[in-house]
């Protein structure tokens, strides 16, 4: 073999090398928050547990096996999530921002494919399921992932020149979250659409809009929602039902009535594991949007407190890494998703108590969904990843709403 020869051998391997070393290694890696990561699954197996004891009977009624939506769960979402988040984890979360474009318009091609029949599966009048084989996946929950990764690279860009333009900022940044809107109402997903849009929004002030396209999105997002409210009968009873909650125990209100009264019987330290009475057919979906309510029934009020400490941990600790994040991109990333997993817990948790209205959405981490508990997983290996790049000196300053305003909603 010649000299000529070995050399190109050798600089291929090193380009090879390289290739792939900026996939996986990235610059200036550290030890990530191994507190973040603790927690998370501090949750995943708390909620496994949790599901295993709220899914018995509806197990046993709907597939003649009371252990169906614990092992769907486990080897459908769970397996597969913790893979995920392990790539997630590995990957550096640049290359997500060079992918951009053809995640999101994969994601809008699976949005449309659900609303066709014979693709789309429908349940209880909505579509938003496509089954592939034995596997059931939801196009919408992907969508809070890959939309926020798009506009986090999109804004990065964006950020550059300044926001405050209507024609250059505002109005494109409503016309693509009005794309994935229309899609996800079609289905219709009201409860995803909120998730999706106060992700955008916050990921959007964050990027240095001015607080008058705030109002101005704030505006129009309040004239959207009422006229979904006046269209939808169903949204209108859940306004109603939230206002007055005694109102109709039979019937709009019955399912609130429930959970609270679930709650209610759990007392300081509740019933006991797989205790709860709720379960046995009076609690709607207690193994999926309601099983918050089965936590406090068999827990007590402790211990559910203690979930929704380890929620606020979650969030206290993305926050810091989306503070101490090294680029526009990963700050905006990071944040978008402490918002969503933030939001969505305690909007989840706050249904329950009656202290917002009923809207369909799951408990990260716990509720019932494969396809949820996945792409979760995924966006939490993300940001995990982006923990092992900050920059310490930013990273542990005391965080306070104030300074976040101060660095993130001015330019």
């Amino acid at each position: 073999m010649s000299a000529d020869t070995i050399r190109s051998r050798n600089k291929k391997l090193r380009r090879l090398r390289e290739f792939f070393k900026s996939f996986f290694v990235g610059g200036g890696a550290h030890q990530p928050d191994y507190t973040l990561v603790t927690i998370i699954f501090v949750l995943v197996v708390f909620g496994l547990i949790m599901l295993w004891s709220a899914s018995v009977v509806s197990g046993y009624q709907n597939f003649g096996d009371s252990y169906y939506y614990l092992k769907h769960q486990f080897f459908y979402g769970f397996i597969l999530g913790l893979a995920a988040f392990l790539v997630a984890t590995k990957l550096h979360f640049s290359i997500w921002k060079k992918y951009a474009l053809p995640l999101i318009a994969v994601t809008v091609m699976f949005l449309i494919l659900v609303l066709i029949p014979g693709i789309g599966s429908e349940l209880l009048g909505a579509k938003r399921w496509i089954v592939l084989g034995g596997l059931i996946f939801q196009p919408s929950e992907l969508a809070k992932l890959t939309f926020l990764i798009y506009l986090s690279a999109w804004l990065e860009k964006k950020a550059a020149k300044g926001l405050k333009d209507i024609y250059y900022g505002l109005l494109p940044f409503l016309f693509l979250l009005g794309i994935i809107g229309v899609l996800i109402l079609a289905q219709p997903d009201l409860g995803t659409l909120t998730v999706i849009a106060i992700i955008a929004v916050a990921v959007y002030f964050v990027a240095g809009a001015p607080w008058s396209h705030l109002g101005l999105i704030g505006v129009a997002g309040a004239g959207i929602f009422a006229l979904l409210v006046k269209i939808a009968p169903y949204r209108a009873a859940r306004l109603t039902t939230f206002l007055n909650p005694e109102l109709d125990p039979q019937g709009i209100g019955y399912h609130i009535n429930q959970a609270l009264l679930a709650l209610g019987s759990g007392g300081i330290f509740g019933l006991g594991l797989g205790h709860s009475r709720q379960k046995f057919n009076f609690l709607p979906e207690p193994y999926g949007d309601s099983i918050f309510a089965v936590i406090g029934e068999e827990l007590g009020f402790i211990l559910a407190l203690g979930i929704v400490v380890l929620f606020f941990i979650v969030m206290w600790r993305g926050i810091k890494i989306a503070k101490g994040a090294p680029d526009t991109f990963s700050r905006l990333l990071a944040t978008g998703i402490v918002v969503w997993i933030s939001f969505q817990a305690f909007v989840n948790i706050g249904s329950m108590l009656s202290l917002v209205p009923m809207t369909g959405i799951p408990l990260p981490l716990i509720s019932y969904g494969s396809t949820s508990l996945i792409v979760t997983l995924f966006s939490l290996g993300v940001l995990t990843n982006i923990s092992k790049h900050t920059r310490y000196d930013i990273q542990f300053q005391k965080i306070s709403p104030k300074n976040i305003i101060t660095k993130y909603g001015k330019k």
